[in-house]
């Protein structure tokens, strides 16, 4: 950094610790001794800093107070000269990282290329509060972003992999090291088309929504923090630079930055109509939204909506006034606008001919990048996957939901998704010439079209409701994301593991509310779309379906469940629980059904090590041989399932209800009740002490459950002869 430069950056960051506006001009004036143009450059560093235009309105009243005299002004232009501003050294260690290379520089850090040195050794990015912006402000924007991006994990975005302090206590932070050129930049320089770019885009908005679902805003979405590198020969976007980030929920560090009122937090050409009206605690995920809008449309056209240059000459309230009022060109009229070599050089980066280009964005596109920008936000997409969505859509060729369809607009659909069925037709209508039957031909196709529209606004409609309810999950609002879910229309047909974290989560909690009827129709929403999650996972949402739906009490319903899930998941290995999932009595029809599914299970328990037997491992046979009416197999199993010893709770509750029935039909009475007395006691003091999500060792809540109706089975069972026996005496 030059002499020049480094004086100017430490008057400002001098200056920036002078509160009152007026006595930061007469610092300034004092400061710079007349010299016009260091004042105009630190006024510029101070405008980029903070965008504190009272102060420069104060300031410029404030340049005829009286100067210093010489001698005073030389003393203070000699000591700020003076000044250490030694950054970090080259070759230089901090702690177990060697300083390699200075590789970028933001408004308060500067960043490193860094080789690790221990436990591993590896090249990484450092980043290190700059000297003399130690303040507490920047250092709570700066440990923001480090909290920021160790709350997320995803292959597209920059993964924070160390902090600490350097010697002289400034914080840093390390990060993955993203070799990469920025997204505009990559896209030019490769000559990316359309469809490329775009496939590009929907990756990023990926990223962006996992930001928010970890409650995370970044406020600073734009194509230098957007980096793309090559693995394997792919290009993968990663999204950089957090610093201005900000989280919906809660504080990112006891120390989080405040907003001031006065403060431009973001870069204005990227910058969102309500971050313009200086009010940070107005700032939601939408605003990140309408970056994302300005993003698209650059990779589009090659042009921001509104010129960067442009809009910071216009001065900052008519900057702000831009933004919020002033209505940007559609893309495709911005393209067309251009001068013909700047035409003929942006269609080229874009691997097209200038018609070819303008036709490809016009329309659908133009649609859907103003519906990003729309200055309400109201308006806008909701979410970042709900805008990944809608560009997908217009990559499938299928309705976009960013205006209002029209008919001719369903037609040329439903034309550009099946070009060869109308062109047969229209070579047949050519050679029927029959006007009447071209059109009733075309009132149908148009009515399957207008069915379809609807069933894609459906889906992605419920999509988006979905996104919302695993948010909500993940905050703890249970009720609201089981409105939400209430609320579809449909089910999505091609669902995702958010669908099913959803439903999962939600028919959780309302089973263990005790909800039963809500928490069926959750689970049985589940079961239908269950097929993403891996075989352990589904064949739990089984167990946890099937004891809802007995506590329901539709017992034609449950027979129906377990046919279906030992139907679809009887022949893998880890189902043998499901063996327990038909109730008494067994027909002939089960017993044959089940039983080679029996033998394979039990066949299996016994290739177990010892280290993996536990109670779990016999339960399911003791069960299933009492159900089959073979009282002195069931009664081994109980036993070496007890052996284990593995205190799994809700397990042995079950084995003594099962003992106790055995037990029972084998005519020990006495130690049928001392069975069930023991199943029952551990059962009461789980539901007295409150269910809950629970853990496999205790027990899952289903398996509590379970639990709970089995020792209801085994009571039924033992005081039925208890009456019977009461109404014999009393007929003697």
């Amino acid at each position: 950094m030059s002499p020049e430069a480094q004086l100017e950056e430490a008057i400002c960051f001098a200056a920036l610790n002078v509160p009152d506006a007026a006595l930061r001009a007469t610092f300034l004036e004092r400061a710079c001794a007349g010299d016009a143009r260091l004042r105009s450059a630190v006024e510029e560093l101070l405008l980029a800093h903070a965008g504190a235009e009272d102060f420069f309105a104060q300031g410029r009243a404030a340049v005829s107070a009286p100067a210093l005299d010489a001698q005073t002004a030389a003393a203070l232009r000699s000591a700020v000269a003076e000044m250490d501003f030694t950054d970090e050294q080259i070759g230089s260690r901090v702690g177990r990282y060697q300083l390699l290379q200075k590789i970028g520089e933001g408004g308060c850090g500067m960043v490193y290329l860094a080789e690790q040195q221990e436990p591993v050794r590896r090249q990484v990015a450092l980043k290190v509060i700059k000297l003399g912006m130690d303040t507490k402000s920047v250092i709570a924007r700066f440990e923001a972003e480090r909290q920021a991006l160790a709350l997320m994990d995803h292959p597209n975005i920059a993964r924070v992999l160390d902090a600490g302090a350097t010697d002289t206590g400034r914080p840093f932070f390390v990060m993955e090291l993203v070799r990469g050129t920025r997204i505009t930049k990559y896209c030019d320089d490769n000559n990316l088309n359309t469809v490329q770019r775009l496939e590009l885009f929907i990756l990023v908005c990926r990223a962006i929504q996992h930001a928010h679902q970890k409650g995370i805003i970044h406020r600073d979405i734009k194509p230098s923090n957007i980096l793309v590198t090559l693995h394997d020969g792919l290009p993968v976007p990663k999204v950089i630079d957090f610093g201005i980030a900000k989280a919906t929920e809660g504080r990112l560090t006891d120390n989080t930055m405040f907003t001031a009122t006065e403060q431009f937090v973001g870069t204005p050409a990227y910058m969102s109509p309500e971050q313009a009206e200086i009010n940070g605690l107005d700032v939601d995920t939408r605003s990140d939204i309408y970056s994302l809008g300005v993003l698209l449309y650059e990779l589009l056209t090659g042009r921001t909506p509104f010129d960067t240059a442009v809009l910071m000459k216009s001065g900052l309230d008519e900057m702000r006034r831009t933004l919020r009022e002033q209505e940007p060109q559609l893309p495709s009229t911005m393209i067309t606008s251009l001068r013909r070599t700047e035409l003929t050089l942006t269609a080229s980066q874009r691997h097209a001919e200038p018609p070819n280009l303008i036709s490809e964005i016009k329309g659908d596109l133009d649609w859907i990048v103003m519906k990003a920008l729309e200055k309400d936000r109201a308006r806008r997409y909701e979410t970042a996957n709900g805008l990944a969505m809608e560009i997908q859509r217009f990559l499938d060729n299928e309705p976009v939901v960013a205006r209002p369809p029209s008919q001719l607009y369903r037609f040329q659909k439903l034309v550009r998704r099946n070009k060869i069925v109308f062109a047969a037709g229209g070579a047949v209508g050519l050679a029927l010439a029959i006007g009447l039957g071209l059109s009733t031909w075309l009132f149908f196709r148009e009515r399957e079209a207008h069915a379809r529209e609807t069933l894609l606004r459906t889906e992605a409609e419920s999509r988006a409701k979905i996104t919302q309810a695993v948010m909500l999950v993940g905050q703890g609002k249970f009720d609201v994301a089981d409105a939400m879910l209430s609320d579809l229309k449909s089910v999505p047909v091609n669902p995702t593991l958010d669908c099913a974290l959803a439903f999962r989560s939600v028919g959780t909690w309302l089973a263990i509310q005790g909800h039963w009827q809500q928490a069926g129709e959750r689970y049985a929403a589940l079961i239908q779309i269950d097929q993403l999650d891996g075989q352990s996972q589904i064949i739990h949402d089984y167990q946890a379906c099937g004891v809802v739906l007995v506590e329901v009490g539709d017992a034609q319903q449950y027979a129906r469940f377990c046919q279906t899930a030992l139907t679809n998941y009887a022949a893998t290995p880890d189902s043998s629980i499901l063996l327990a999932s038909i109730e008494q009595p067994l027909n002939k029809n089960q017993i044959e059904f089940l039983k080679p599914l029996a033998e394979a299970s039990e066949k299996r328990s016994h290739s177990l090590s010892s280290s993996r037997l536990s109670s779990w491992t016999y339960m399911p046979f003791a069960l299933w041989q009492y159900r089959c009416g073979d009282y002195e197999a069931a009664i081994q199993y109980c036993q070496r399932s007890l052996a284990q010893n593995s205190r799994f709770l809700a397990c042995d509750a079950t084995l003594h209800a099962i003992l106790a029935m055995a037990d029972f039909q084998r005519g020990q009475t006495d130690e049928a009740g001392s069975e069930l007395a023991q199943g029952r006691q551990l059962v009461d003091q789980k539901f007295q002490a409150g269910l809950d999500r629970g853990q496999a060792g205790p027990g899952y809540w289903f398996d509590w459950i379970y639990a709970r109706h089995l020792v209801r089975e085994a009571t039924a069972l033992l005081h039925s002869d208890s009456e019977l026996s009461g109404q014999s005496d009393a007929g003697q």
